[in-house]
């Protein structure tokens, strides 16, 4: 029932060789994802999160900064901080050790959001289309 988001096969910081050098947790002024404090069995204290609520910032060698998204309505239940040290392990490890955080869905919406997830070959297939489009 946990989704754990990570960086998409397709994302522009896994082509064409760019390197990350940095991972900001710090949405804004009064907003860091690193102040999520979760305790208990119901998840108290967790910050709750829009399918557009902003999860960090990305910044690469090339001046780029990309913002990812949650894209998941639920509870956040941990940010991956070992990429702020190392942030080459989302580029290298991208959908284990790289993750970036834990979301849990509402129990109530669990169901709903799995059935809308693509499967392997539907993503790839999503790709050579886009791909296709583009050239």
């Amino acid at each position: 029932r946990i989704c754990v988001i990570t960086l998409a096969e397709a994302h522009p910081l896994l082509q064409n060789g760019k390197t990350i050098t940095s991972v900001n947790y710090q949405i804004s002024a009064s907003c860091s994802r690193l102040q999520n404090k979760v305790s208990g069995k119901s998840k108290r204290g967790a910050q709750f999160l829009t399918e557009l609520a902003p999860l960090c910032r990305i910044s690469s060698s090339d001046g780029e900064e990309y913002t990812i998204y949650s894209c998941i309505r639920g509870r956040l239940i941990e940010v991956n901080e070992n990429i702020l040290n190392n942030p080459a392990i989302l580029q290298e490890k991208p959908s284990t050790e790289g993750y970036i955080a834990v979301v849990l869905p509402k129990f109530e919406e669990s169901k709903s959001i799995t059935q809308g997830l693509l499967t392997r070959k539907e993503y790839e297939e999503v790709l050579l289309k886009r791909l296709n489009s583009s050239s």
